[in-house]
């Protein structure tokens, strides 16, 4: 692929493609857009429309390359278009989409799935991460006979009612809806703590005595920029969990087969009682998944009472991206992704270093966010006082010179098995210049 050739020459022959397609999209969708961040708000620049993938870039309507660290907000940890993804699923589509019925690519992931995460004994499908927690939270509930659940400022877990809330005024009071359409009876059952806070969460348990169905955590905090769990954070929260009764939901949407093959599970080694998955397992196709400990997925329908349906559950092509996928994440995959996050983070903290600009630089694995404030957030509050202006204009000039970084401070970079020496090489001389602007 000639990629400079069709910066030179493309993007000036149909210079107008975005802004036609930016005002028909306007005119179609809520702000402009099928998911908030898309819109590219944040940081003062109109969205990209994008029509095309290929390793680690992707091509917008005009037909301008960039070098890629959205990755489909995680899924691409392969790279776009991976040759052997796509053959997987063309060769599923030729046998028909939805059949109606279990397929044997359903058994065959699942199987790899469980394999990988021990402690996901059954699993079920389903087509979306807010659907697999949204499930799994209904399951926490109808397994325990308890109604609170226990979240972290700052955690996404989907936009299902029940945990699209904000903290109340207090460590240990119930949460208020955090947004229009959200109920008081929908955000009242539901209690938002600091991330990182063991004592905010035990005064949870002291002031709410068997009222906990159970907490659900980000294990490595990935919606307000990266934030790594401090020692014993998360050990402790599986102690406060079993010492009180309650469960402890990991939601692996973005970190499961990200930070390790296993996720944060395998990587911290905690074991969950329910974990919720998405992205990476379907290979960048709609999927969701979420699974434990035997005695508890015994209640889902049609063995417990615990009910939970969906007509494109377990899709075949979803299933065919995600065993494709899981294939190539091999040992030496992970080793590859850890040296290029490892080289992407010192040569940044270089580069910031070297132009005076002061940041702080958090990674997990291949999850990686440059916050510009000095020191390493380990709260959404603290990432919250990040400069938010900073990152807008770093983030025009990488995006200037080529380079796509997520449109927000508070979204992660996603490296790719794609990215190597010459990638993250071209990355930093932007950084450099994107930081002496």
């Amino acid at each position: 692929m000639t990629i400079s050739t069709e910066r030179a020459g493309a993007a000036l022959r149909t210079a107008s493609r975005q802004d036609d397609l930016r005002a028909r999209a306007a005119d179609l969708f809520p702000g402009g857009v099928n998911s908030p961040v898309r819109a590219f708000r944040s940081v003062g620049r109109p969205p990209l429309v994008l029509d095309r993938g290929s390793g680690p870039r992707v091509r917008d309507v005009d037909g301008r390359w960039y070098l890629d660290y959205i990755g489909s907000w995680g899924p691409a940890i392969l790279g776009h278009a991976a040759p052997a993804v796509v053959d997987a699923v063309r060769e599923a589509a030729l046998c028909g989409f939805a059949l109606g019925t279990t397929g044997p690519r359903e058994v065959e992931l699942g199987e790899r799935v469980r394999a990988a995460m021990p402690s996901m004994e059954r699993v079920r499908f389903v087509s979306s991460g807010t659907e697999a927690v949204m499930s799994a939270i209904r399951l926490a509930r109808g397994a325990t006979g308890r109604d609170l659940i226990v979240k972290f400022a700052g955690g996404y877990h989907g936009h299902g009612d029940s945990l699209l809330v904000e903290a109340g005024s207090g460590l240990a009071t119930l949460a208020m809806p955090g947004s229009a359409g959200v109920t008081e009876a929908a955000a009242r059952d539901t209690i938002v703590v600091p991330y990182n806070d063991v004592d905010a969460v035990a005064e949870v348990f002291r002031a709410h005595p068997d009222r906990v169905a159970a907490i659900i955590v980000e294990p490595v905090g990935a919606n307000v920029g990266v934030i790594a769990p401090l020692p014993g954070f998360l050990e402790a929260l599986r102690e406060l969990t079993e010492a009180n009764g309650a469960l402890l939901i990991f939601d692996e949407v973005i970190t499961g087969f990200r930070v390790a093959r296993g996720g944060a599970q395998a990587r911290y080694g905690i074991v969950p009682d329910l974990t919720t998955l998405g992205k990476i397992v379907g290979g960048g196709m709609p999927i969701g998944a979420y699974g434990g400990r035997a005695d508890l997925m015994a209640h889902i329908a049609p063995e417990g009472g615990v009910y939970q349906a969906g007509t494109l559950s377990g899709h075949p092509l979803s299933m065919a991206a995600g065993i494709a996928t899981l294939n190539l994440l091999t040992p030496v995959a992970y080793e590859m992704l850890e040296a290029t996050g490892a080289a992407l983070e010192s040569g940044l903290r270089v580069a910031a270093a070297e132009t005076g600009r002061e940041v702080a630089i958090a990674r997990v694995g291949s999850l990686l966010t440059v916050f510009f404030r000095r020191d390493l957030p380990h709260d959404a509050a603290q990432a919250l006082d990040a400069d938010r202006e900073a990152y807008a204009r770093f983030f025009g000039a990488m995006l200037d010179q080529g380079v796509l970084l997520a449109p927000s401070q508070f979204e992660a970079w996603f490296v790719s098995v794609a990215h190597g020496d010459a990638e993250v090489g071209e990355t930093l001389a932007a950084a450099r210049k994107a930081f002496a602007a």
